[in-house]
């Protein structure tokens, strides 16, 4: 496996002279000429390219004219079929996977809404690779069935039965999710494997395909239930309690049925622990750590022998730390033949001899390259952002400051294309969860902000994952607090730093990133001069009451707490009156995330209280910006906004 790779492509070699430019700051296009709206804006030309098992072919998501398909292209042939595609209204693309070397499986996501609850369903389509018939779902409800919500959990694509797969569904008891094994064939006949337990929301299959897992919650108590193969009975272990400890996580078994791979703290940071299931007490065995940040990815499995070789960690998408010593010797050769990116294998075949690479950095956008280790050569499939080649882009680069008590803080910045000046306006933007981060790597979002000639704070706020189970707990019950004070210590930070003009400082962010907007809006005008939300919540009273519909009550109350007023002293639709700094809303009308209800009646607030507000409502918009239109009306109106307020110098 420690093979070099011989560059003989000529897109790849186009690929690292644009990437030298990029890094150089240079490019043939005059600076002046900013990108369109369009070159950020679109959806991602591909996505999730993967190689059928006999690597004859490969398939990926793409998106065109406003409309998402899953096509497949046979490799020697290059013909190419699109074998579902979307306008993202009716329906959404999620993922797909390869069933065997002549179907594809798919997950689509439906909008719904019934008694006034908005909510989503799943389903999971097949679809024959070389497109000789329409897609067709996987499965076909039965008489006296109830409907279940979500019909695309596979628990198991059992490599060694093409013709099957185990699923988890809610078919025969309402709230009691059971092990189907699904026929993909045409008679679409199904056998119960396991029935459904109390409080049991999800299943694991060893490396033997045998259920041996269910993973439960009882409240906010969390824990997981383990089939002892020698006694063929259950067992309760690894259980926590929300919020409260550390989270203990399975991750999967080895090739050995008697070894699981969990997540769990190690030093303060969550690390791969290895149990030994043969001791009555677990004993565990650190397979790998990372002492700075939480290894928060899924494991990586070889398709070719079945057992753990790493998992997914690092700064790019898709980065991965191989515990196995022939896998980290390829990754050193990937890393030399194209240095300063991020090279990851996105797909192998079956033996392992072909393989599909992503590779991308902070300053270019993602490209797929096809690869053969018997001839040692790369070809190239696909861009991720083709139009965003045309112009050099901005390193997005990590940075730490303190905040006010002394609490370090990390976070990203992004300058603007043109250079940083004196007096340059600036975008605070706080990430949505808040119990996620952002990383580093190619970002189409930072990149659009920085092409306008903004300075960029991307701060990983305390509340934030990744770095610990007490850093991240500080988002519990803690919107508008330290959290929030993290937001303008880093607005102060970058004035310091980066030359920026203290009075031309926005922040923008969505969902929670959209709640820390609205509540600077109220608190931080001092550090803030106008704030940006995109489907932010601004009534935390009213996540925690609606919540009371849905059986994950008990944790959302947890989470926020259950005190009405301590509730609406951080809601910004309580505080609306003591806005004073212009505000942009945005929301889709399907959000099925943060309702839509939401930017409403935020809405109403600040103009009954004659402030300085716009409301822009995107029609069957998500939350996450999956229609085109809406992603290309979202930046525009950003843009709008931003320049009406902080309006970039041009000289």
């Amino acid at each position: 496996m420690n093979n070099l790779l011989i560059l003989r492509s000529s897109k790849i070699l186009q690929s690292i002279a644009r990437l030298t430019l990029c890094l150089l700051g240079l490019s043939g296009l005059a600076m002046a000429d900013n990108l369109p709206v369009e070159a950020f804006g679109r959806l991602p030309a591909a996505e999730q390219v993967r190689l059928s098992p006999d690597g004859e072919y490969i398939a990926y998501l793409g998106n065109t004219g406003g409309s998402s398909f899953v096509a497949s292209i046979h490799i020697e042939s290059g013909e190419k079929k699109y074998l579902v595609h979307t306008n993202n209204q009716k329906f959404r693309l999620g993922w797909f996977a390869w069933a065997n070397n002549k179907t594809l499986l798919i997950s689509a996501s439906y909008p719904m809404q019934g008694l006034q609850i908005k909510y989503g369903e799943s389903r999971l389509l097949k679809v024959p690779t070389d497109g000789s018939a329409p897609a067709e779902p996987v499965l076909l409800q039965r008489s006296g069935e109830i409907q279940s919500q979500f019909q695309s959990n596979v628990i198991d694509m059992l490599p060694d039965d093409p013709d099957h797969i185990l699923m988890g569904l809610m078919v025969n008891r309402r709230h009691k999710y059971a092990v189907y094994k699904v026929s993909l064939k045409a008679d679409r006949k199904r056998q119960l494997i396991y029935s459904g337990k109390t409080n049991i929301g999800g299943w694991m299959t060893d490396q033997q395909h045998r259920v041996r897992v269910g993973f439960g919650r009882d409240d906010t108590r969390m824990f997981t239930r383990l089939l002892d193969l020698n006694s063929n009975k259950w067992r309760n272990i690894l259980a926590y309690e929300l919020f409260s400890e550390p989270e203990i996580t399975p991750l999967g078994f080895g090739l050995d049925p008697d070894e699981l791979y969990i997540r769990a703290d190690n030093n303060g940071r969550y690390g791969i622990f290895k149990l030994d299931l043969t001791q009555p007490d677990f004993p565990r065995e650190l397979v790998f750590h990372d002492p700075d940040y939480d290894v928060e990815g899924r494991l990586i499995y070889s398709d070719k022998t079945g057992d753990v070789i790493g998992v997914y960690h690092g700064e790019a998408d898709g980065a991965k730390v191989y515990f196995d010593s022939s896998y980290r010797q390829f990754q050193l050769a990937l890393d030399s033949a194209i240095p300063d990116a991020y090279n990851a294998v996105a797909s192998y075949s079956a033996d392992e001899r072909k393989y599909v690479l992503f590779t991308s950095n902070s300053v270019q956008p993602g490209a797929y390259y096809l690869g053969n280790r018997d001839t040692k050569k790369l070809s190239f499939l696909l861009d991720q952002y083709p139009m965003l080649y045309q112009q050099a882009l901005s390193d997005h680069t990590k940075i730490t400051y303190q905040a006010r008590d002394n609490t370090e803080i990390e976070g990203y910045v992004t300058l603007p294309h043109q250079g940083i000046r004196q007096g340059n306006p600036a975008i605070v933007m706080p990430h949505g969860g808040p119990m996620a981060r952002n990383y580093g790597g190619f970002s189409w979002f930072t990149q659009f902000f920085a092409s306008r000639g903004y300075v960029i704070l991307q701060p990983n706020f305390r509340g934030s994952s990744g770095y610990g189970f007490e850093f991240e707990m500080a988002s519990v019950q803690g919107w508008g607090g330290a959290m929030q004070d993290d937001l303008a210590d880093g607005a102060q930070w970058l004035v310091e730093n980066y030359s920026v003009d203290r009075d031309r400082i926005c922040i923008l962010g969505s969902s929670y990133g959209g709640y820390a907007a609205l509540m600077a809006a109220v608190i931080q005008q001092d550090s803030f001069k106008c704030a940006a939300s995109f489907a932010g919540v601004s009534d935390v009273e009213a996540i925690v009451r609606d919540a009371r519909r849905f059986s994950n009550y008990e944790v959302v109350a947890k989470q926020f707490g259950d005190n009405r007023r301590a509730l609406a002293e951080r809601s910004p639709l309580e505080l609306a009156s003591q806005i004073d700094i212009p505000v942009l809303l945005l929301h889709g009308d399907k959000d099925l995330v943060v309702d839509v209800s939401q930017s409403r009646n935020m809405y109403k607030a600040l103009q009954k209280h004659n402030k300085q507000v716009e409301y822009i409502e995107l029609e069957n918009g998500s939350h996450y910006m999956e229609i085109e239109a809406n992603r290309l009306a979202v930046l525009t109106a950003f843009e709008a906004f931003l320049d009406k307020h902080l309006a970039v110098d041009e000289n």
